[in-house]
């Protein structure tokens, strides 16, 4: 895209919606050239903010009409590189579509816009005793829009569910630029299932612009322990000993001793000292209900050798111990100047032996990894230290975080569990899927977008034009020959 040509869709983008919705030059752009995954940055060509579902429909129509490429991004808090912009592109940022425009308790519902923090949700229904369970580390800060285009998890999805459990309808631009609505207000709607095909979808399908969301009746009774483990092999034992006695806790979290150092020295978090880990276990629920399983779980705990266990008394407690989890991300810059977080997904019986597999791998390269993670449904989030300024650590570090999603898929697993696939896991995509799986996916991808315009270049590991026949291609494809895509 030449600069007279972005100049040009500026220009007609100012006319319709403001000189203060469009943004073109360099210095402010730089604010946008990557998400929370800041090893991959591109420069976008153009940031629009649109201020409404309408805006948003207009600045896709004018991307199609110049034949241009559009990313939607939302808090930019993501971990794959979803919202990476095109260089020759616009950005949609679509924070400032942010009301929740319907509160119905008593229909268990929410209605909000795609700029609306997954937090403030939780803090309109509360006053109602309801309450918006998927929460991601960062819901403090990440969009109903951007947990939508990534299914996001969260500590509570081990009994609730991910975000696709809990959205009903939506309203999307769809990458023609025309507003539709999927689903709706009813707890399932006839037809295929195209909410269910958009959540997760990550802006390769349209950019959704308006959630009907479902609440959660808030608990009864809410109880938490935080016990104290030698190594992740107990732990994880433990684990797998909970949900094996038919208890499904609200979360079930793990950190190993790498991960509660990092924490300690970030938010002085307090954990057992001498734990080679610790085990967050949260139950909530009926009271009678809750202190029957609690002390269930708190003997599996000691049957499995838990050393300590520390019961939260009250809400300021309970804080305290999700404050060490909450924050393991960010923490582990304390102790390492770079790192590599992975997000793959393993049966939690095979906990004990893959955490030892990891170790043995880590340890073959000269690589430190500090294991935080949704221990209750498998969910593995591997951080792979090093420090890119000693020669070949970044290189050795790229190959074992690499190791690692071979190790879950080897084990039945995957290769992601709430960060979506996005940029960085698109070369790995072809280690869970044959060739004829990603061409039905690319299908689908098609028939939506069918120019190819919505977040190219994200998830799919070779894109393919849609005109293309599905199969086994002969020859170089002609993406690859022009240099913009690479066969795996």
């Amino acid at each position: 895209m030449s600069k007279v040509e972005i100049g040009r869709l500026a220009g007609v983008l100012r006319a319709t919606l403001g000189a203060e919705q469009v943004i073109d030059d360099r210095a402010r752009l730089r604010t946008y050239e990557c998400d929370g995954l800041a090893q991959y940055r591109v420069v976008p060509a153009l940031v629009v903010l649109p201020h409404t579902a309408e805006e948003c429909a207009l600045v896709v129509r004018a991307c199609v009409a110049a034949n241009v490429p559009f990313v939607a991004r939302g808090s930019g808090t993501g971990l794959s590189g979803g919202a990476l912009p095109h260089a020759d592109g616009v950005l949609i940022v679509t924070s400032r579509l942010r009301a929740i425009t319907e509160l119905a308790p008593d229909d268990e519902r929410a209605v909000v816009e795609p700029g609306v923090i997954n937090l403030a949700v939780t803090r309109a229904a509360a006053p109602h005793g309801y309450y918006y369970a998927p929460d991601p580390s960062s819901q403090q800060i990440c969009s109903i829009g951007g947990n939508v285009a990534e299914n996001s998890g969260g500590a509570h999805c081990l009994k609730y569910g991910f975000t696709t459990n809990h959205v009903l309808g939506l309203q999307v631009v769809t990458p023609d630029g025309d507003l539709v609505r999927l689903g709706g207000w009813a707890p399932d709607s006839p037809g295929y299932d195209l909410v269910g095909a958009f959540v997760g979808s990550e802006g390769t399908l349209g950019i959704a612009t308006e959630v009907t969301v479902r609440l959660v009746r808030s608990p009864e009774s809410v109880r938490t322990l935080l016990a104290a483990f030698p190594g992740t092999d107990a732990a994880g034992a433990a684990t797998s000993a909970i949900i094996a006695a038919g208890v499904v806790p609200a979360a079930v979290e793990m950190m190993d001793a790498l991960a509660i150092e990092a924490a300690e020295a970030a938010v002085h978090c307090g954990y057992p000292a001498g734990a080679g880990a610790v085990l967050i276990v949260e139950l909530d629920g009926p009271t009678a209900e809750v202190d029957a399983q609690f002390a269930q779980v708190e003997r599996l705990c000691r049957d499995n050798a838990a050393f300590e266990i520390r019961i939260a008394a009250d809400d300021a407690e309970r804080a305290l111990f999700w404050k060490g989890r909450k924050s393991a991300f960010a923490a582990v810059g304390r102790i390492s100047p770079d790192y590599i977080v992975q997000d793959g997904v393993i049966p939690r019986t095979a906990l004990p032996e893959v955490l030892r597999r990891i170790g043995e791998l880590a340890a073959e390269r000269g690589i430190r990894v500090a294991n935080v993670f949704h221990a209750g449904d498998g969910n593995l989030h591997p951080l792979v230290l090093f420090d890119d300024a000693i020669e070949g650590q970044a290189e050795r570090a790229e190959e074992l975080s690499g190791a690692i999603l071979d190790l879950c898929v080897a084990y039945g697993g995957s290769i992601t569990g709430e960060h979506g696939v996005g940029m960085d896991k698109a070369k790995y995509l072809p280690r869970m899927y044959t060739d004829d799986d990603l061409d039905t996916m690319q299908l689908l991808r098609c028939a939506f977008d069918p120019r190819g315009l919505a977040n190219p270049g994200k998830i799919f590991p070779t894109p393919r034009l849609c005109g293309e026949v599905p199969g086994r291609r002969k020859g170089a494809h002609p993406l690859q020959e022009a240099g913009l895509a690479e066969v795996f």
